[in-house]
């Protein structure tokens, strides 16, 4: 594991770049078009084909592609695992390709329905621009998943900053130059994301034909094909559960008014940042670890390292929840109160960012689990508890969304990825007791203990700072440039008060991202 951490500390440094140009992308976004129609419009016609990319691309396909490409370079080397590529991505291109002819034709006849809300026929007439993207991305998925096994990290790391730097260019640039009218704009930042959907496609294509990868279309179906496609049958059923799930919130938040689909939107952005930075940087590098690990049946290794995963990742997320909670509003003010963005709009968002936090740490700890089975090439439970965890969203989705509005999806959303969560870990220490939780418990004690102490400090300084300084914008940046440095401090200082695991580790990483910044 320690010659992993290298690995962790690029991909998150990386992760970090992607997310604040994701967020100035975001900043963008909400100035020139606030949380109106047209926004929320963008939002809900983007999200149909990243619900095809989770599916098809990063989703199941990654998970059965990932071990059974292990399983092919291990026994044939690189020649092997070129030639399972061009297949998988041969079938990939001819799926994606009729499913975004489809979909185009469908969504373009959107008028046939008549009698529904214009936001409706706008995010029909958006998705027709967007669809596109669907098959170049999920494409670049199985490349990337193919350098990830190579132990090539950080051109798949690049892939979203591709797409945040387009969509920036475009909206920034041209559109806010060029266009005349919001549409335009809103034009101009679709052109954005299939430039950038290019660009996440050649980027690690060229990167493997300097390794020596011969890309050329082959339609043959060998034995580990036809395995890759009997992993994904359950595999796909399950991400489409938990994908349908998130897509099926932004509908209910798109039915609610014009803006509630923009501001959870936004709120989940952020709430994915500091998943983004370490949680899902840390479960790339683990999982082809562990799935090697997997294949070698070499389970003591395999519970070892995954352990040392979730530690990393739950040192790291749950004191950025509370962070979260605790600074939403002037975080949300701080980063997106411009332009067309109202004080309206931040206080509706703050709360919808607090009730999002307390989710994060098990949504941060599910993204590794889920790999862990998948590393044992069990695509059948997950789909299970995506189930459960699906039910209870949409239940509690049409059950709260007239009372509470946009929090009461949120609500839902948190319980459903709470209960998953614990079911799934429980099941995966059943299957592999090495797996459970076991001494993690007392870290777990002491990093709540730690996320405490800063809990009092933060809140007790952005009381007195809003006491101080009451309706002065001044406050919002002490707060965010002040308190949190201040958390972490004190955080790390009771960490290592009381020893707590793995504390080399993360001294590692923060090493190697002082060195990286520091050139």
């Amino acid at each position: 594991m320690a010659s992993k951490l290298k690995h962790i500390g690029i991909v998150s440094l990386l992760t970090v770049v992607s997310r604040v140009l994701g967020l100035v992308r975001d900043q963008l976004g909400a100035a020139i078009f606030g949380a109106s129609e047209l926004n929320s419009a963008f939002i809900t016609a983007f999200s149909l084909p990243n619900l095809f990319r989770r599916l098809l691309g990063e989703g199941s396909l990654t998970a059965a592609f990932v071990p059974t490409l292990q399983d092919e370079l291990h026994e044939r080397g690189r020649p092997g695992a070129f030639m399972l590529l061009n297949q998988v991505t041969s079938w990939l291109a001819l799926i994606t390709g009729a499913l975004v002819v489809f979909a185009m034709v469908l969504f373009s006849q959107s008028r046939l329905l008549p009698g529904h809300e214009s936001r409706w026929y706008l995010a029909a007439d958006l998705a027709v621009i967007l669809f596109p993207y669907l098959a170049m991305i999920c494409i670049a998925a199985a490349l990337n998943a193919t350098l990830n096994v190579f132990e090539h990290f950080t051109e798949p790391a690049l892939s979203p900053i591709w797409l945040n730097l387009a969509m920036i260019a475009t909206l920034g640039g041209a559109g806010w130059h060029l266009a005349t009218t919001e549409l335009g704009q809103m034009y101009w930042l679709c052109a954005g994301v299939l430039i950038g959907g290019f660009l996440q496609l050649s980027v690690p294509a060229g990167v493997l034909v300097k390794m020596g990868w011969r890309p050329r279309f082959d339609f043959g179906l060998a034995p580990r094909v036809r395995e890759i496609g009997a992993l994904m049958a359950p595999g796909l059923f399950g991400t489409a559960i938990y994908q349908i799930n998130v897509f099926v919130s932004r509908l209910f938040a798109f039915s609610i008014d014009e803006a509630s689909a923009t501001l959870l939107f936004y709120a989940n952005r952020l709430m994915e940042l500091p998943i983004g930075v370490f949680a899902i940087a840390v479960a790339t590098v683990v999982y082809p670890l562990i799935a090697r690990h997997a294949t070698e049946r070499n389970f003591a290794g395999m519970a070892d390292d995954y352990r040392k995963g979730l530690r990393l990742i739950l040192m790291i997320n749950v004191p950025a929840a509370a962070g979260l909670a605790l600074l939403s509003e002037p975080i949300v003010r701080l980063i997106y109160q411009h332009g067309e963005f109202t004080a309206t709009d931040t206080r509706a968002m703050g709360p919808l960012l607090a009730l999002f936090s307390v989710g994060m740490p098990f949504f941060s700890i599910s993204s590794l689990t889920t790999r862990a089975f998948y590393a044992l090439k069990d695509t059948v439970t997950p789909v299970k508890i995506g189930a459960l965890s699906f039910v209870i969203n949409v239940g509690l989705s049409w059950a709260l969304k007239d009372w509470l509005g946009a929090p009461g999806l949120v609500l839902a959303s948190t319980a459903a990825v709470i209960v998953q969560t614990i079911v799934m870990q429980r099941l995966l220490a059943r299957a592999v007791p090495g797996l459970g939780f076991g001494e993690l418990w007392r870290t777990i004690g002491k990093i709540v203990a730690a996320t405490a102490a800063m809990s009092l400090v933060v809140f007790a300084g952005w009381a007195a700072l809003r006491y101080a300084f009451a309706g002065n914008r001044t406050v919002d940046l002490i707060a965010i440039g002040g308190l949190i440095p201040v958390g972490v401090a004190v955080y790390a200082a009771v960490l290592w008060a009381v020893r707590v695991e793995g504390r080399e580790e993360i001294s590692a990483i923060l090493a190697r991202f002082r060195g990286k910044f520091g050139g």
